[in-house]
Order: structure tokens, then C-alpha cells, then sequence
């Protein structure tokens, strides 16, 4: 669900740009930001692009890769834009109308913290931008974007870098009502929300100095949306899970300031491609084990139970194990926020049955977005 109603990033970003005039879509955009609303139909391929009238949106990609050695990592790289509506009257092109804003990292094991990196900047083509009709949004050298039948993803820290393809091996899969996902019992905290599961993933990996080709499973997820976070929610728990028969599971919950569940959903998709969505109260997040961070202090569950009852279906029990305790991720430099975001196993019976990725925003501080 990565970063969903971005408002300190643009404050923070938007007082280093302030100085500056202009924008570039001046003449397109409505003077408020357009409400996320039910019945609206999300559209293929016109709306893997990008809503540069909506306040928020990201592209987001997780999954497990495995090296020649068998050596197993997980991955995210993450792109953000906002609308911060600063000099949306002036016709020059440098003012801040739209961020853009990235993250990547990769899980290692061997290293056990996180390889992480951030970016941020401007729109201000063509060194920073995204495009409509089609994914494709970059920040200088990294970017991603949809090639024909794949995605392409490219992205490098000071210790890492990889360059990957995903080929959809899967349909989109809408969630909540059609693609219109609640956030909130009131239905005006909202985004536009689809996922892209089970896409089969190859490219080369850098780590430790040393390129491998590596290969796997990954997952993406497109929203856009114009609330901010409802008042209240301190932030939130996501789990997005590529199933080994071919299904998916999308879950999540909004936490309350003493960390209570105050929404819930998700999305089940069968290995046939048959899937329903689950209502608040048809799942449950138990933590079970924690890990404290000795960087920030935050507190994270990173052992979970996840139930799930479904009306007219067997309930299911199903645990949540960490690749690594340490998946901690500190983008104060971009988005302001510290949170956790890793590669996860999903276990039922004791048994493995899916593998992913789990984040979990609002433990070293309230999300303010």
C-alpha cells in the first residue's frame, strides 16, 4: 500500500522548491484535487499511468529474486508522485508543481539490515517525470516503466543496484469494490487500486561488488487517491503475498493511535483467477513476536497470525515470518517517514505456501499524510 496520502513529503520538498516559478500542467488540472469515488471503472492500459490531477500516487514493486547459488533476496523499488498545488498558475516549468519521489532497497541476509536508497525531485522532464496512458516514471537514471508485454525496473544505491524485467504472468487484480479500495468507514478515504501479482521476474542483482543474474517472483501495486490519512489512524499494516498454486492475497488494516484496528480489507484471488474481497470483519492481524529497532526505537511486529472468514468459505489460519528481523526503512530524506517494509513468508499449517512482502508504517512516529 506504500506511501498512501503523501502530505509531509510535499511540505518538507515543497519549501526547498517554494523559491521556484511555474509548472507544466497549469492548463489541465482542476483547481481541487478530484474526489476517488465508487463506479468509477479502472481502465487498461490508460490507467497504468499516471492521475496528475489526483494528490497522491505510486507504483510499487516487491519480490523474492534467487541468484545462481541459490542465494535468496528480497527487493522493492517504490515511485511517488504528488501534487503539491504550489504555482499551478505560472506557465514556467520549474516550478514544484509535481514530485517525484523514489525509494529501492534490497533485503540481504548476509548483510541483515536493509540496502536501501532514496531520491527526490521536481517533475521537470526530461530529467524527472511520468508519463499518462503508460507506467513509466523516473527520477534522473532510475525509473520504471511498462515495455510492450513488461515492466522494466532500474535503480542503484552505494551498495546496491539491480536492473530487472517483469512479465505478467497473471490478469490485474482489482481491489476492494471494482478498484475503488476503502481506507476508511467513510467512504471519501479511498483510493483507485489494482495489483499486478505473480509477475515473473529476471535481471541482474549488484551486491557485494559483484553483478549475479538472478530470477523470481514479484508484485506491484498501482494507487492513486486525493484524502489525506483519516484523523485518528497512526498508520497501517500491508501484506502482499504472490502464492505458490498462482494466486494472490492482498491484506491490510489502518491502526488506531493505541495501535487498534479501525479499518481492514483485502483481496484473495483462487490459483483459477476467481477472487473476492474481504471485509473488515473477515480478517485479523495478531502480532506475535517483536523486534525493537536500535537505530530509531520503533517497535514492529515482524511475526504475524493472520486469520482469515470469509462468509461461505472455511476460515483459515495463516502465519507471517520475516526473511530478517532488520527490514527497517528510514526515508526521512524523501518521504519523512520511517517504517518496515520486507520479504515475508506465509505459512499455513506449518507450511510454506506464499512469499512476499509486509509493510508496516506508523511505529517510530503517527504517519502524517
Amino acid at each position: 500500500m506504500a506511501a498512501r496520502w503523501i502530505r509531509r513529503l510535499a511540505a518538507v520538498a515543497c519549501a526547498a522548491f517554494a523559491l521556484l516559478a511555474g509548472g507544466t500542467f497549469a492548463d489541465e488540472l482542476p483547481a481541487d484535487y478530484p474526489p476517488v469515488l465508487p463506479g468509477r471503472a479502472i481502465e487498461f492500459p490508460a490507467d497504468t499511468g499516471a492521475h496528475p490531477a489526483f494528490r497522491t500516487e505510486w507504483w510499487y514493486v516487491t519480490g523474492w529474486l534467487a541468484d545462481g547459488e541459490g542465494i535468496e533476496r528480497g527487493f522493492q523499488i517504490t515511485f511517488f508522485r504528488v501534487r503539491t498545488r504550489i504555482g499551478e498558475g505560472n506557465p514556467s516549468r520549474f516550478a514544484p508543481r509535481q514530485l517525484v519521489l523514489a525509494h529501492a532497497a534490497v533485503a540481504d541476509p548476509k548483510a541483515g539490515r536493509l540496502l536501501h536508497a532514496e531520491r527526490a525531485a521536481r517533475a521537470l522532464p526530461p530529467l524527472v517525470g511520468f508519463e499518462t496512458g503508460r507506467t513509466h516514471a523516473w527520477v534522473g537514471d532510475w525509473s520504471i516503466a511498462w515495455e510492450g508485454d513488461h515492466y522494466l525496473a532500474r535503480a542503484a544505491g552505494e551498495d546496491f543496484a539491480f536492473d530487472l524485467r517483469f512479465d505478467p504472468t497473471a490478469a490485474p487484480m482489482l481491489n476492494g469494490e471494482a478498484g475503488f479500495s476503502r481506507k476508511d468507514a467513510d467512504p471519501r478515504h479511498a483510493s483507485h487500486y489494482y495489483s499486478r501479482p505473480q509477475l515473473a521476474a529476471r535481471g541482474t542483482l549488484r551486491v557485494d561488488g559483484q553483478d549475479r543474474e538472478v530470477s523470481g517472483r514479484a508484485w506491484l501495486d498501482h494507487e492513486w487517491s486525493s484524502e489525506l490519512m483519516p484523523e485518528g489512524v497512526r498508520g497501517w499494516d500491508w501484506l502482499g503475498i504472490n502464492l505458490h498454486d498462482g494466486g494472490a492475497l492482498m491484506a491490510f488494516r489502518m491502526r488506531d493511535e493505541q495501535g487498534e484496528p479501525r479499518w481492514a480489507g483485502g483481496t484473495l484471488r483462487a490459483a483459477d483467477g476467481s477472487q473476492r474481497s474481504l471485509a473488515p470483519q473477515e480478517l485479523r492481524f495478531t502480532p506475535l513476536r517483536r523486534w525493537r529497532s536500535s537505530r530509531t526505537g520503533a517497535d514492529y511486529a515482524v511475526t504475524w497470525r493472520l486469520e482469515l472468514n470469509p462468509a461461505g468459505a472455511a476460515p483459515r489460519t495463516l502465519e507471517i515470518q520475516p526473511l530478517m528481523d532488520d527490514q527497517e526503512l528510514d526515508s526521512r530524506r524523501s518521504t519523512g517517514a520511517v517504517y518496515w517494509e520486507g520479504a515475508v513468508r506465509l505459512l499455513e499449517g506449518g507450511r510454506e505456501i506464499g512469499r512476499g512482502y509486509l509493510e508496516m508504517t506508523g511505529y517510530a512516529e503517527r504517519l502524517r499524510m
